[in-house]
């Protein structure tokens, strides 16, 4: 936080959003707002006939909705009270007992794996993936819901054959019926500016690079 447009004159934010009206270069923004479980549950009761008649439901993502452990547990609560399908979409980089707190009001887990080499995810993410893919195969054991793998494709990270072939292995003894592959793309690249960070830029694949990567999980899942 920059102390010299900060109208409260605090060394540390408060997240009060006043400094977002004196940045003349409207480089600052305040995204989001705090809800209650209520006032949340009352918005997505809002949407109940939609999810009814197009057999959808609710989504919770992030960020990494499972960090706030506590939250997403009450608002799940209230949302299978209601017959409304839940979802829950995460990178698993959490305690187990985390998912063993959801797992009885979550329909649907999309789980996030980037890769299956260690060291590789840590080049690329900072993080081991072990607890990722530990408790990838816990849920797989203790979960009777959908679990539906999600595997961003990115040129000069994940985007070999190899990798994807190391990936649906893992996978295939696992109760898995659905991996998805995601091109990479640069919508987030803007936030790097924002943040003064340094941006990698990375290759998006072609339709045919997707295409020839599905057909090799397919062949294995």
């Amino acid at each position: 936080m920059c102390e010299k447009i900060c109208p409260n004159n605090l060394k540390f934010c408060d997240l009060c959003g006043k400094c977002t009206f004196y940045c003349i270069n409207d480089a600052r923004e305040l995204c989001g707002k705090e809800y209650t479980k209520e006032k949340l549950f009352e918005e997505i009761i809002k949407d109940k006939h939609f999810y009814n008649t197009s057999n959808g439901g609710v989504t919770f993502s992030g960020g990494e909705c499972m960090l706030q452990i506590d939250f997403l547990t009450e608002i799940l609560k209230l949302c299978k009270q209601a017959n409304i399908h839940t979802a829950v979409d995460t990178a698993g980089n959490v305690p187990y007992d985390y998912f063993e707190k959801v797992i009885p009001y979550t329909d649907t887990f999309l789980y996030d794996i980037k890769c299956i080499d260690e060291d590789l995810h840590k080049q690329f993410t900072g993080v081991s993936n072990n607890q990722i893919l530990s408790n990838l195969k816990y849920l797989s054991s203790n979960y009777k819901g959908e679990i539906v793998i999600r595997t961003p494709i990115i040129g000069g990270f994940n985007g070999t054959d190899s990798e994807i072939l190391k990936i649906s292995d893992y996978l295939q003894p696992l109760n898995i019926k659905k991996i998805e592959l995601l091109p990479y793309h640069q919508m987030g690249a803007h936030k790097y500016d924002a943040l003064n960070m340094e941006f990698s830029e990375f290759s998006a694949p072609s339709k045919e690079r997707i295409e020839h990567l599905k057909s090799l999980i397919n062949k294995k899942i």
